[in-house]
């Protein structure tokens, strides 16, 4: 029943979009990144990521993480600049001490930009927050 089911918040752990130097091919990239800022080990993480806007939706793009060590981060896709223009939704999914953890991470039309950017916990550079 709904009343036995709980579901965890997930702290501590991001979604950064960075705007990157390609020095294969001379220009800047917007790379996501999942952010682990917890002290253990998050293991089998699935990120499912998906743009859509009221016409168009992209396809969906799935990324599986063995084991991100705490305090680390690693890259989950390269984003295109014309699906900046479109909603982008990041959902992940977790094990933490064998329980099932998820979020949606929503970076709404137009909001990846570098007026947006801020300090990225862990490393380094700076990009597009979600927490």
């Amino acid at each position: 029943m709904k009343k036995d089911i709980h579901i965890s918040d997930v702290k501590d752990v991001y979604i950064a979009v960075t705007r990157e130097y390609n020095e294969t091919y001379k220009v800047f990239d917007w790379n996501a990144y999942l952010i682990n800022n917890k002290a253990i080990c998050l293991d089998m993480v699935i990120v499912v990521t998906k743009g859509y806007s009221r016409n168009k939706i992209t396809t969906t793009f799935r990324k599986k993480i063995d084991e991100l060590p705490p305090k680390s981060f690693a890259k989950i896709e390269m984003i295109q600049e014309a699906v900046l223009s479109m909603n982008n939704v990041f959902n992940v999914s977790f094990f933490d001490d064998n329980k099932l953890f998820e979020k949606s991470f929503v970076f709404r039309k137009n909001t990846i930009n570098t007026a947006s950017v801020e300090k990225v916990p862990l490393m380094g550079l700076r990009g597009v927050l979600r927490s």
